[in-house]
């Protein structure tokens, strides 16, 4: 009887943490779109990619300490909806729930080892941390909530008198956090003698398909760059049972990764030149939706393609969205006094946000890493089997890695040229 009030417990836990993580889902994904039609808006033609969740929770951890107007500001901008603890165990569920699922792949992965059978786990890091300038006094209750609620410890380092040493380890810490993908997220002369603290997010993730790509089923098949231009190109053929669905407009077809906690989700317009219309069409409710598509006998084609961006920044953006006072215009608006007094001397203010990522899709899975900075200075601003549904994925198309429990995309981006 006791083991079996355990495994009850154990249960219920696990339930309400799914719920917290979905409750985030769609103010993460919402996000990730604003930002993809705002790069869409300056870059009509290119490749896109960034994670929603790196940028949201590392905004969402400053956002703890902001007050007043810069508060509903940031609410608004990121879509946060109820009260502020809720949200804070929302990020922390999802948190969780993407150890758990890196926890659950290496057990199942050490079990097939045990009969034979080699099978490689799924590595899930996000790792958060605070860097400040020794001795600057925050208050407690931000620091212990950062510590507590988002995993992220402090560590101090002194912009004050050596800002370019301070820069090389927050970018050592980084490089190191997603597995030297990502090296100088910033650069040079970012920081200076009035920084006073950068909140930062790492995601590293390295995933295998649940059923590789052959190799040899690789060959060079058409692909409209752009919607208008052939061009050769690498593709993968498979044919499985994967979750599939035509929509108006447009197609949803989703790959599982090893596990199938997490899934590679494309959504093809089905015009060669539909991929605009399709980014205006996308909601977090189809996101979330797609999470959960009906699974069909399908002949997929998909491009092999990397894209490793430079570094950007969100600042003016995010500035557009209405994340104004933050940046602390006007001069003096900035309310961050839940992360540390105003003195005389000055107060905080966001200076930049700045995000890097990359991301490999190749036969045996997906590798990506994306990371997140946000400087703050102080003073200043800062049924029966017919033939297969082929679906040739040989036009520009949205896709993201998403969490198939919450529907929040870790990352999401637009292939205009696989090349």
């Amino acid at each position: 009887m006791k083991l079996l009030a355990s495994v009850s417990v154990l249960s219920v836990i696990a339930l309400r943490t799914q719920a917290q993580s979905a409750d985030v889902a769609p103010a993460i994904n919402q996000f990730g779109l604003d930002l993809l039609a705002a790069g869409t808006a300056t870059n009509p033609s290119g490749n896109l990619l960034l994670s929603p969740v790196s940028i949201e929770t590392a905004l969402a951890m400053a956002w703890t300490g902001a007050s007043g107007a810069t508060q509903g500001e940031m609410r608004r901008v990121l879509h946060l909806s109820g009260g502020e603890a809720a949200i804070v165990d929302g990020f922390g569920a999802l948190a969780r729930d993407l150890r758990g699922l890196q926890v659950d792949s290496q057990r199942r992965a050490e079990n097939a080892g045990r009969r034979g059978v080699p099978r490689i786990p799924i590595e899930l890091d996000m790792a958060n941390r605070l860097f400040a300038q020794s001795g600057f006094a925050l208050r407690p209750d931000f620091t212990r909530g950062l510590r507590e609620q988002f995993g992220s410890p402090l560590e101090e380092l002194d912009f004050l008198h050596s800002a370019e040493p301070a820069r090389l380890s927050i970018n050592g810490w980084m490089a190191q956090a997603t597995h030297d993908r990502i090296r100088e997220l910033i650069p040079s002369g970012a920081l200076n003698e009035r920084t006073r603290l950068v909140l930062t997010n790492a995601v590293y993730l390295r995933a295998s398909w649940m059923s590789p790509f052959k190799p040899d089923m690789t060959l060079l098949r058409q692909f409209w760059v752009d919607g208008r231009t052939q061009a050769k190109v690498q593709t993968m053929m498979q044919h499985k049972r994967f979750s599939y669905e035509k929509r108006d407009g447009f197609i949803a077809v989703a790959l599982p990764y090893e596990g199938g906690e997490l899934q590679f989700l494309i959504l093809l317009p089905d015009q060669r030149e539909g991929l605009a219309d399709l980014e205006r069409a996308v909601t977090p409710a189809m996101l979330a939706a797609c999470a959960k598509l009906p699974r069909g006998d399908v002949l997929i084609f998909l491009p092999k393609f990397k894209l490793a961006p430079p570094g950007m920044s969100l600042a003016t953006s995010l500035r557009v969205l209405g994340m104004t006072t933050a940046f602390d215009q006007p001069a003096g608006s900035a309310d961050f006094t839940r992360m540390a007094p105003r003195t005389a001397d000055g107060y905080l203010a966001l200076t930049d946000v700045l995000h890097e990522e990359w991301l490999s899709v190749d036969e045996d899975g997906t590798e990506a890493a994306a990371a997140t900075a946000t400087p703050m200075t102080y003073g200043l601003a800062a049924g029966e089997r017919g033939p297969p549904i082929e679906v040739h994925i040989d036009h520009p198309f949205l896709f993201a890695v998403q969490h198939v429990a919450s529907g929040a995309c870790i990352f999401l981006g637009r292939v205009n040229d696989p090349r």
